[in-house]
Parts: C-alpha cells; sequence; structure tokens
C-alpha cells in the first residue's frame, strides 16, 4: 500500500500561490540556480511510484513536462515515467503527450485516492493541486507533507490549508541553494 505525500511550495507568509493563482514568487529560486532543490526533487520523485493532480494542476504540467521544453530539467524522465492521475470533475481525458494518458477520477475523492494507495506498488506524490490538497486534508488520506519555504513574502495569495486543525511531527527539515527551506511533516491522527 502507497502513501500519500504532498509536496508544496509556499511563500514565508504561507501562501501557496499568488492571487493569480501562479507560484511567480518561487521562480528565483528554482530553476537552473537551484540545483540542491533539483537533487532532492530527483530522490524523492524516483522513491514514487504515481503522481496525482488536481485539473489546474494537470494543465499546467501536462503543457510542460511531456514536451520537448522540460528535455533539460534534471527531473523530467523521472517525473514522466510515473503513473498519473488526475483528479477533475471537467476533464474526461488526460493525455500526457506522447508518455500515454492519466487516469481520470471524477468521482468521490475520499473512494479514489484509498483505491489508489491500495493498489499502488510504492508511494503517490500531489504538487500543487490546492482544492484537491484542501479535500485530502480534510478527509485525513495525506501521510506526508513537504512545505518548501521561500524567502519572498507576497502579502495575499490562496492557502492550500484544511478546513479544520491537522496535527504535524516535523521529521526533518533542510535547506537548499542558500535560499529554500523544506520542512518534512508526518501527519498525526486527530485522535
Amino acid at each position: 500500500m502507497g502513501r500519500l505525500i504532498v509536496q508544496e511550495t509556499i511563500s514565508a507568509d504561507g501562501f501557496a500561490a499568488d492571487p493569480e493563482g501562479t507560484t511567480s514568487f518561487m521562480e528565483p529560486f528554482i530553476g537552473g540556480a537551484a540545483e540542491g532543490f533539483a537533487r532532492r526533487q530527483l530522490e524523492l520523485i524516483e522513491g514514487l511510484s504515481g503522481m496525482l493532480m488536481g485539473a489546474r494542476t494537470y494543465e499546467g504540467f501536462s503543457s510542460f513536462w511531456p514536451t520537448e521544453a522540460s528535455e533539460g530539467e534534471m527531473v523530467a524522465p523521472a517525473l514522466n515515467a510515473l503513473t498519473r492521475y488526475v483528479f477533475s470533475h471537467s476533464h474526461q481525458e488526460a493525455p500526457w503527450g506522447e508518455k500515454g494518458d492519466c487516469e481520470v477520477y471524477s468521482g468521490d475523492t475520499g473512494e479514489g485516492i484509498r483505491r489508489i494507495k491500495a493498489e499502488s506498488e510504492g508511494d503517490i506524490g500531489c504538487w500543487g493541486s490546492l482544492s484537491l490538497v484542501r479535500e485530502l486534508l480534510d478527509l485525513g488520506e495525506v501521510d506526508e507533507l513537504r512545505l518548501v519555504v521561500a524567502p519572498s513574502m507576497i502579502g495575499q495569495g490562496r492557502r492550500f490549508g484544511p478546513a479544520g486543525q491537522v496535527q504535524l511531527a516535523l521529521r526533518e527539515a533542510a535547506t537548499y541553494d542558500d535560499a529554500l527551506v523544506e520542512l518534512v511533516y508526518d501527519l498525526r491522527s486527530a485522535d
């Protein structure tokens, strides 16, 4: 049975996206100059068997990762090799370029993720997908949360947190490329 690992990039003041829904606040801190973080991402991705996305994240990822534009990215081959799952009420199909299609779930999110986790041979990763992550946190289906904090404050935007309280246990903290801080948490049950 696989675990669900969620990774969110956030600003230092806790926003996962700006008011327009982008993560442009992260751009100065990722890419070519962030080799240490890219290596950490590759290590994470290589340990996964699948990737979970909401509709908006799917649209953004599918327009880049399975295309020639991603060829120079260290993580592209490993990311494109993952089994991909899209939770969406608006997509009936979810192509991934020449890399094959994603499996689309449009029904009950809880039933879908429990089935994926039960059938998975390894862990499943999820990036972005703020509405989906909020629902998965509310359902208690997130097993590990990785927050990547950028040294940038944006003042307003979108948060991803659950409706209620979730207990976290810090397992690891690391810095990358003199800029990013990664906090890795295990989620505790509310018992």
